[in-house]
């Protein structure tokens, strides 16, 4: 059973019969010539299935005349190509023809079934890439397990299936409108509570297109009990030790307000022990056996109401709610699904707190998840946005998580209640648009402003990656004073749709069957052995001087670091001294620093404040290793997918299989398998950097952290009379009798990196040299015939906007009319045309 079918029954209504469509090993191609009997057998219930043979009637009615509508353009316009090709032929003045015009010229040269397809993206190209899954479940049925190579095969379209999702994560400060900006751009005014003064989200949410089901989904996840059961020892150990404390401190008020939640006034004459009792959880038994709680609803609204309790602190409960209980202390995350969403298709929002968690794995999520970000909004008031101190703040603390820690390629600082003005109420309409138009661009001019002085931000992120934009949620709902345009929103949404866009995805699947298929061919062809060994030979040689390539770039790469590691130790031995003074000593005197540094020897050396910046010794430790590196491990693993790891020398890796096929025409179709091999090793050793490079740069820090965690359990044993002062002389000892753990960090990073580079030359040398050997070394006469899959396949690969059309089929068939000599004359190739 493939996603097609799923979500089609999801979207008839049928989402029941999933189970059984799928133990019937139902896919796309086998639905659509289903009889009645069959159809009796699969939904034996009458209701359902009248509903299913509508739909399904329907589907292969709609289908039909898509497809006649493009065989009738085909028609109409096959007999007006030649036409075309001499219409766009310059002539001796078009010399001067920009770029841009070249190419829009060179767009009407394409098949006239690939013009067609590119006016009808999403729909088109899924009955492609269904039609191809079909044909690909269809040969892995025909392949054996008896021989290597049929085995090789079958993992290799076992592979081809991929689900990348973009994560957008989404943070501002309580009242900056996130809730309603969210539920603005998905269009879903109820689905996020938003508005209460008192009230703020306290657990991350993800956002996604439910592609199972027609209703509203939220799934929870809870921190285990023996995490529940620590975090609760540590509140009442904090709260009994410090009774005296002023009660509007915000660790104070942190603990106070967690408990309150949970156990109402109860918590204050129980032990923690006693709260640990299975009676305080009755209400959600998922807790107490480690599994998740799923909320099914039919509305937004409804869901709303369901998961506040899970999701949402209130400090004023209001009338009514005296002895209501609140769950959030025990979520470490809800995932929202929202039905016929496909701008969410493959997209996940994530609305994330600012500081992470103190709880560890609240915390280890939040790191990765935002560490996973290829986007980031910052979410603020537009009064006084350049110099909203929290936002920036939000920004500047997750910077080197997002940057050279992360993925992240696209800053996007979002001023919200863009209409909301000052002494509006004598204005005409006309000059409150006036205002509120002149208001954004003053506000947009001074963000950006803003963010060129902040060089903590710019050492990760340039100004080309930082958007500004001036939203209304209201407005956009409303339209009273701006256009839907002019609320931003709509750019918003269409940022989120081209992320959205999975047709990299679908290119990926077909060309990915398209190679496969063309080895399977080319192994059961004649008249090839005489030039197999011959075509290795050339292959590994090629092989062999770029894994050169790329091993001398690396290793000069690894040299480069080497040096500003050593310029970072040198400077770590001076400073550190100096900042461990500033960090223990910096007039904080009394109850209040001690509560502070108790915290921060207690997690690590790490202190979240709630609604304060992060306190993190262990990076104010490494601080200058990683500024000495920052420059270069941005220039090495950019986040920018435009531009390669390593200055591009993996993304130009290349077998030269082009001028291969030229020389060695009859290994054509094995020579076109090893091409997209190529380019999918390529992706893989891609995405395998991305997650790599968060490692090596996390790698100061966590050294760091690792050599003091012994000083901070030491530290942390202290109480009663002196407390602070053993403290502070406990770490400033320690630091003292390990400063070698610069050098020691800058090892660790080295050895990662060195580490990298093997992995990256072994997994290209070890697939690559297998492919070949599979390709031309071993017997294939055991495979089917897939001359006609292959055709198939071959022609919805040339449908695709994005892939070339070749002037020759691979069974030697010409399938263009456009001749070599007007290519030439045009000054294209082929590539440039789509």
């Amino acid at each position: 059973m493939d996603d097609f079918v799923r979500n089609k029954l999801a979207e008839w209504g049928l989402s029941e019969w999933v189970e059984k469509f799928k133990d019937e090993q139902i896919d796309a191609e086998s639905l659509r010539v289903l009889d009645d009997r069959e159809i009796d057998n699969l939904i034996p219930k009458a209701g359902p299935r009248v509903k299913f043979k509508k739909n399904l009637k329907l589907l292969k009615e709609e289908e039909n005349s898509n497809r006649e509508t493009v065989n009738s353009v085909q028609c109409e316009q096959e007999h007006e190509e030649a036409a075309d090709v001499v219409q766009v032929l310059p002539s001796t003045s078009d010399t001067g023809k920009r770029k841009s015009d070249l190419q829009s010229d060179a767009s009407r040269l394409q098949s006239p079934a690939k013009r067609q397809c590119q006016s009808m993206p999403g729909f088109e190209e899924s009955i492609i890439l269904s039609d191809v899954k079909s044909i690909m479940t269809f040969v892995h049925a025909r392949l054996n397990d008896q021989d290597k190579l049929s085995a090789f095969l079958k993992k290799k379209i076992s592979d081809l299936e991929t689900d990348k999702r973009e994560l957008v994560g989404v943070f501002g400060k309580t009242g900056a409108g996130k809730s309603s900006l969210i539920n603005a751009i998905i269009e879903e005014k109820n689905l996020l509570p938003s508005g209460s003064i008192n009230a703020c989200t306290s657990v991350m949410i993800k956002l996604e297109a439910n592609t199972r089901s027609t209703k509203y989904e939220a799934e929870i996840e809870f921190i285990t009990k023996e995490e529940w059961k620590d975090e609760l020892w540590s509140f009442c150990q904090f709260l009994d030790n410090n009774e005296d404390q002023d009660k509007k401190d915000d660790d104070y008020r942190d603990a106070v307000e967690k408990l309150t939640a949970l156990y109402g006034e109860e918590w204050k004459e129980k032990s923690s022990e006693n709260l640990m009792e299975n009676k305080y959880f009755k209400e959600i038994p998922e807790f107490l056996q480690s599994r998740r709680k799923i909320l099914r609803c039919e509305s937004a609204n409804e869901l709303s109401a369901k998961c506040v309790k899970y999701t949402r602190s209130d400090s004023k409960q209001g009338e009514g709610n005296e002895g209501k209980k609140w769950f959030w202390p025990l979520v470490k995350c809800v995932t929202v699904r929202v039905p016929n969403k496909s701008l969410l298709q493959h997209v996940t929002l994530v609305d994330l707190p600012g500081n992470g968690d103190c709880n560890k794995s609240r915390d280890q999520m939040w790191k990765g998840i935002v560490g996973d970000c290829s986007t980031v909004w910052i979410v603020t008031d537009i009064n006084r946005a350049a110099c909203e101190k929290e936002a920036w703040e939000i920004l500047e603390s997750v910077s080197s998580l997002i940057g050279n820690g992360g993925e992240c390629q696209q800053i996007h600082f979002i001023c919200t209640k863009s209409d909301l003005l000052d002494d509006s109420d004598d204005l005409s309409r006309a000059h409150i648009h006036d205002r509120i138009v002149m208001r954004n661009l003053q506000a947009k001019d001074g963000v950006r402003k803003e963010f060129n002085k902040r060089s903590k931000i710019n050492k990760h992120f340039t100004d080309g990656s930082f958007k500004v934009f001036t939203v209304s949620s209201r407005e956009f709902l409303k339209g009273k004073h701006l256009s839907p345009e002019e609320t931003e929103i709509p750019k918003l949404q269409g940022f989120l749709q081209e992320l959205n866009d999975c047709h990299s995805e679908i290119v990926n699947y077909v060309s990915g069957a398209y190679g496969i298929l063309a080895l399977i061919q080319g192994a059961n062809s004649r008249g090839v052995d005489d030039k197999k060994g011959e075509v290795c030979s050339e292959l590994e040689r090629h092989m062999i001087l770029q894994l050169a390539n790329i091993n001398k770039e690396m290793e000069e790469t690894i040299t480069a670091f080497e040096k500003c590691l050593n310029d970072g130790v040198e400077k770590s031995k001076r400073s550190y001294g100096e900042k461990l003074k500033n960090f223990l000593y910096h007039g904080k005197k009394g109850g209040a620093f001690h509560r502070v540094l108790k915290c921060v020897v207690e997690n690590g050396g790490v202190h979240k404040p709630k609604n304060k910046t992060l306190i993190n010794l262990n990076m104010m430790l490494a601080s200058c290793l990683t500024d000495s590196i920052d420059e270069e491990f941005r220039k090495t693993f950019p986040n920018d997918s435009e531009c390669g790891a390593f200055n591009g020398v993996i993304k130009s890796f290349s077998l030269n299989t082009d001028s291969l096929i030229e020389k060695y025409k009859n290994t054509e179709l094995q020579l076109r398998f090893l091409k997209t091999e190529e380019e999918k090793i390529k992706a893989k050793l891609n995405r395998m950097i991305r997650e790599q490079k968060k490692k090596v740069y996390s790698s100061l820090t966590e050294t760091i952290e690792n050599i003091m965690e012994e000083g901070y359990k030491k530290a942390a044993e202290f109480s009663g009379k002196d407390t602070l002062y053993n403290m502070r002389e406990t770490i400033k000892n320690h630091v003292h009798s390990k400063k070698d753990m610069f050098e020691q960090a800058k090892n660790t990073m080295l050895e990662k990196l060195r580490s990298l580079r093997r992995d990256i030359l072994e997994i290209l040398e070890t697939t690559m040299k297998e492919s070949f050997e599979l390709s031309f070394k071993t017997d294939g006469s055991s495979l089917p015939d897939v001359s006609t899959e292959l055709d198939m396949v071959k022609k919805r690969y040339d449908e695709l906007p994005g892939t070339p059309d070749d002037e020759v089929s691979l069974t030697g068939v010409a399938d263009q009319v456009v001749t070599a000599e007007a290519w030439t004359q045009t000054g294209l190739t082929r590539g440039s045309a789509v």
